[in-house]
């Protein structure tokens, strides 16, 4: 096949990411080049990600150089992925995972633990924002836009008391250095895909099989697949303002799933974990204690902020 081109975002942790699939598809004895290209998630960095669409932001750009036949694969963290694609795309393969917990930044290198009532945490995410308020309501959550390295000199610079990243892009980009301690799966349960560097493709594009055969990871792709499978039950009552989380671990031969979801103030936290083998039973049994829960009423609360 002629040369393979690869879309990303031009940040530093997207060039991480399209550089290790680049990689990896060269020792698969193909020829590969890569394309950047500026997202509308990353221009409007003044406001919060959630008041300006969301997540998704950072992949249309992508999709639509896919579709006008720019790249022939796109390059995405997973948990940036919406939880529904539209059928002319496929996620043709997905790295294996990094670590999927959450980092605690603080600019004294104080504990998490120890915090005051009234610290003030930098995050975007309202699934972080609504753990991080579950543990301490007078906790002040500001939002945090820009790459890695902007938002660590926010810290610095004193705008935060700690912020909260995700452990992976941190490691991917050697700033392991700056973390304080790692949140636990517990702790801070990972939003769905988290530490996960996933391929899109054109459904029916060959790229997609050539790539799968290539560079996938099976137990990555399981887990996509039953974190993802967990949103998608809640179909398009999930908005940019949800606060939901999802993680699966392998765990002595079985599969543990957590999940979490809250109204946005998190005065209303629900917990779950399961344990089974049977991916599209645990995804079911997950989501149904979630709605049993309430978490319909939750999330509709939620869409109408």
């Amino acid at each position: 096949m002629s040369r393979l081109r690869i879309g990303t975002r031009g940040s530093p942790l997207a060039m991480w990411q399209a550089n290790e699939v680049a990689v990896r598809l060269e020792r698969a004895g193909h020829d590969v080049e890569i394309k950047q290209i500026r997202t509308s998630g990353d221009v409007r960095l003044e406001v919060a990600l959630a008041a300006i669409g969301g997540k998704g932001l950072f992949i249309k750009e992508l999709e639509e150089a896919l579709v006008r036949g720019h790249v022939d694969l796109a390059v995405h963290s997973l948990k940036d992925v919406p939880s529904i694609v539209e059928d002319r795309f496929a996620l043709a393969a997905f790295l294996e995972r990094g670590d999927p917990r959450d980092a605690w930044l603080h600019r004294d290198r104080e504990s998490f633990e120890s915090m005051p009532d009234g610290t003030k945490i930098g995050t975007s995410s309202p699934r972080r924002r609504a753990q991080l308020l579950a543990r301490n309501r007078t906790f002040e959550i500001d939002p945090i836009r820009g790459n890695v390295g902007t938002r660590l000199r926010t810290l610095q610079d004193g705008l935060f008391d700690g912020i909260v990243l995700a452990g992976a892009g941190l490691a991917r980009l050697g700033y392991t250095k700056d973390v304080t301690s790692y949140f636990t799966i517990d702790e801070m349960i990972p939003a769905a895909g988290q530490g996960i560097v996933t391929i899109e493709t054109l459904a029916d594009s060959p790229v997609r099989e050539l790539v799968r055969d290539a560079i996938n990871d099976e137990w990555a792709e399981r887990a996509a697949h039953i974190e993802r499978g967990v949103l998608q039950k809640f179909d398009t009552r999930l908005d940019c303002y949800s606060c939901i989380a999802v993680h699966a671990a392998r765990d002595n031969g079985e599969i543990t799933v957590r999940a979490f979801l809250s109204d946005y103030e998190a005065n209303t936290p629900l917990r779950v974990m399961r344990n089974g083998s049977d991916a599209a039973k645990l995804i079911d049994d997950v989501a149904n204690e979630l709605v049993a829960g309430g978490a319909i009423e939750l999330l509709e609360q939620g869409m109408k902020r």
